[in-house]
């Protein structure tokens, strides 16, 4: 049984987890999936934009512990040290995939988003979540912490002391405490309608743009300290996007009050 769905229409990606029977939680086979489906659109030209959710009633439960139980005879320093994906491991790499992709992910919540589903969450450029939605950093739980990039998307989001918080814990959260940390982007009764309405209008950018604004925002998060490295970024991008065809497509749509055509 397939565990994620990708279909692709309009420029935009939705990437859907099918695993809803069983909220979608992680076995050995739906991590697999997960970064196949981000990694498979890496290089896809066509695609502008990601809608990332999950079937059913939930978004991601986390582990699938009876799943992961096989597990429990392999070395750990075997089955994590390794970097497989590029700087991550196969658990990481769910998460960074979304991260590392060109173009802008949404990510739409509902249900519950505990442990690896959070993570995987995080690793979006935009949250969109249902009112009634439940999060978690639910490593601690198991006696463990979180390891599918949550340590490296985290600090970006929000504060430290609500970071230690939440992993000392392991404490279930809203959606509108998740909204108040920074952790979701917007609460929303319909959070598909919406996540697809912004997908439908980042898809109407320029596609140049939008990428070069993705690597940007990266290459600023990394850098933070060295603001001469950034403005010099800033300059450099903006260099390679000034008079270009999807500039000047933009130029000419916004003239004659229509829709850009960069076909």
């Amino acid at each position: 049984m397939a565990r994620v769905s990708v279909e692709i229409e309009n420029h935009i990606a939705r990437v859907t987890l099918t695993r809803g029977d069983k909220m979608n939680a992680l076995d050995p086979e739906m991590m697999q999936a997960i970064v196949a489906a981000g990694e498979g659109l890496m290089d896809n030209d066509d695609v502008r934009v990601v809608v990332l959710s999950g079937e059913g009633k939930a978004f991601c439960a986390g582990l699938d512990v009876m799943s992961f139980g096989a597990m429990a005879g392999q070395d750990p320093e075997e089955m994590l040290m390794p970097r497989s994906h590029g700087n991550a491991n196969l658990f990481q790499q769910a998460s960074m995939v979304w991260r590392k992709l060109p173009v802008p992910v949404i990510c739409v919540l509902q249900g519950v988003a505990y442990g690896g589903g959070c993570q995987i969450a995080l690793g979006a450029d935009i949250r969109i979540a249902a009112p009634d939605t439940k999060m978690s950093i639910m490593e601690m739980k198991w006696g463990i912490v979180p390891d599918m990039g949550g340590m490296a998307l985290l600090p970006h989001l929000t504060r430290s002391d609500v970071i230690r918080r939440l992993t000392y814990t392991a404490m279930p959260f809203d959606a509108q405490q998740a909204l108040d940390w920074g952790l979701v982007t917007q609460v929303a009764g319909a959070p598909m309608d919406v996540a697809m309405a912004l997908a439908g209008d980042i898809a109407l950018k320029s596609p140049s743009a939008v990428r070069a604004a993705k690597a940007l925002i990266g290459f600023s998060e990394e850098n933070l300290d060295d603001v001469d490295a950034v403005l010099l970024e800033e300059s450099r991008v903006q260099s390679t996007l000034i008079g270009k065809p999807h500039q000047m497509e933009v130029i000419g749509a916004n003239i004659q009050k229509r829709n850009p055509n960069f076909e």
